[in-house]
């Protein structure tokens, strides 16, 4: 058995979420925030046997595509003066998934 965490974009979340229920994978969805765009996230926490791993990832995969999106964001500077400093927008990528497949010792449901 393997436990699978998948942190997805919270546009993707929901689309994933059926595709698991649909898929009969159980999971448990948290609210999480990204630490480089301060944006929301999602946390997907899942046990499932090994031979479903490689269905779980891939229906991860095929949810959660990365995208580009333009973020406003202020320019660094050296001088303590808050003047003349204005935000422009920066194009980032965003979306995909982040996925950490660690073996579970254990599994017990009371």
């Amino acid at each position: 058995m393997k436990l699978v965490l998948a942190i997805v974009q919270d546009k993707d979340s929901n689309r994933l979420a059926n595709e698991f229920i649909e898929a009969n994978i159980r999971a448990t969805k948290l609210s999480s925030t990204g630490g480089f765009l301060k944006a929301g996230n999602s946390t997907f926490i899942i046990g499932v046997e090994d031979e479903r791993v490689e269905k779980t990832l891939d229906l991860i995969k095929k949810n959660c595509q990365s995208r580009k999106q333009y973020v406003s964001t202020s320019p660094m500077t050296l001088n303590v003066s808050l003047e003349g400093q204005v935000s422009y927008p920066v194009e980032v990528e965003v979306g995909g998934a982040t996925v950490f497949v660690l073996p579970i010792e254990k599994f017990q449901q009371y």
